[in-house]
């Protein structure tokens, strides 16, 4: 959608939002690995202090339990920061199995690292292969446990500890997953929403710049084109009676100067992009009379203006510009096509609405035959733009009325 529009700039290319990448866990993962740390440091600690044990079964339990803090480092943290759910959550998992059983085996109080492996399996695994990882881990010091026993019986006390434990593992387990999914789906729902602001924006600013072209261009044909128009009519008029009635060319000549100075205001409304030199000033009224007198003073066709003030409300400038924009037009259309007797102006209001009526006795022309120009075209979009109706009535050989009407705004 690129487009180099000359006016009021190049359009502006809106930068997309920043890829979101949803990390469920980032935001807390310093504190897990603080958790992680402080806990393997724990267990190793208590190991070591279990005098009773073989000093090889200590030694041999803490070397995997720096081989598992290794593998969790090197391998499984970037899976769980990342939120990665894939067949690396079981590689790592296989990982943790083969030095986490020998580890047991050694020594049964290596069993207090599932406080930190049960919930590593909810972060690299889904939630169903999750539960049953974390009832083969605790499954295996209970195993363990009724091979060493004597007494089968006393695996029966350790057994409802261990249910009770995954039971809970799980269900937070679960519920920490689903909080996870949730705010992956929020955060991706909020990109969604950012990417689409930025599509709005970038649309609305493009369709500013159409419709001040469209404003710009119109206010330089119903300006500038229509001034020229009638400087270039005037001088012809002038050279034709330059010979014959010199005091009449030279009244062309002083009008032709007079419109010139008034479109030299105009540009420089334009430019300043200002109301129209008219209405600077003064009501739409006056700038209507002003408008007639000027258009009589050029053609010779009188036009007679009745202009009465709004109905005790007070019209916006925008409202007043295209009121004002679509009598010139309208009156330029009389002079170069209708070739009239006689033009009358009316502006009235009511309550709801200001309606302006440009009505001529000239030769009119058949609005059904699809002849509406840039000059007809130029009225109807000013009006819409401010919410408002065009409705043109003519007959061949009976003249044309223009009616605009307009709300209060």
């Amino acid at each position: 959608m690129s487009d180099h529009l000359p006016l009021a700039g190049p359009a502006r290319p809106v930068s997309p939002s920043p890829a979101v990448v949803v990390d469920g866990w980032s935001g807390r993962f310093r504190l897990w690995d603080i958790y992680f740390a402080l806990a393997t440091v724990g267990v190793g600690v208590a190991v070591a202090a279990e005098g009773w044990r073989p000093l090889a079964n200590r030694i041999g339990c803490i070397a995997l339990f720096v081989a598992l803090a290794g593998w969790y480092v090197g391998f499984g943290r970037r899976l769980m920061r990342k939120s990665i759910e894939d067949w690396r959550g079981y590689l790592y998992l296989a990982g943790v199995a083969l030095l986490y059983v020998p580890a047991v085996l050694l020594t049964g109080s290596a069993s207090f690292l599932l406080f930190v492996l049960s919930p590593q399996m909810f972060m690299v695994l889904p939630a169903a292969p999750a539960i049953g990882a974390v009832v083969l881990l605790h499954s295996v010091h209970i195993i363990v446990l009724a091979v060493r026993l004597p007494d089968l019986g006393d695996i029966v006390a350790p057994l409802l500890i261990a249910l009770m434990i995954v039971f809970m593992v799980c269900v937070l387990g679960v519920w920490s997953q689903r909080t996870v999914n949730e705010s992956i789906r929020r955060a991706e729902l909020i990109a969604q929403l950012e990417r689409t602001r930025a599509d709005l924006a970038e649309m609305s600013h493009r369709a500013g710049i159409t419709a001040e072209r469209q404003r710009l261009a119109a206010d330089i044909h119903d300006t500038v084109a229509q001034g020229l128009s009638s400087v270039v009519m005037l001088i012809q008029a002038a050279e034709a009676d330059l010979d014959r009635v010199p005091e009449q060319a030279r009244r062309h000549l002083d009008l032709a100067r007079q419109t010139a100075r008034e479109n030299l205001v105009d540009v420089r409304t334009l430019v300043a992009a200002l109301t129209p030199g008219e209405l600077t000033g003064s009501p739409l009224e006056q700038a209507l009379h002003r408008l007639a007198e000027r258009f009589t003073r050029e053609t010779g066709v009188p036009v007679s203006c009745t202009a009465g003030p709004a109905a005790g409300r007070t019209l916006s400038t925008a409202t007043e510009v295209v009121l004002l924009r679509a009598a010139q037009e309208a009156l330029t259309n009389v002079r170069r096509h209708a070739g009239a007797g006689a033009v009358a102006v009316l502006l009235h209001s009511d309550d709801d609405r200001v309606t302006l009526e440009v009505a001529d006795d000239g030769v009119g022309f058949d609005p059904g035959a699809g002849t509406d120009g840039y000059g007809l075209a130029g009225i109807r979009a000013r009006v819409e733009q401010v919410h408002g109706t065009v409705v043109v009535r003519s007959t061949l050989g009976e003249g044309t009325m223009i009616r605009v009407e307009v709300p209060y705004r």
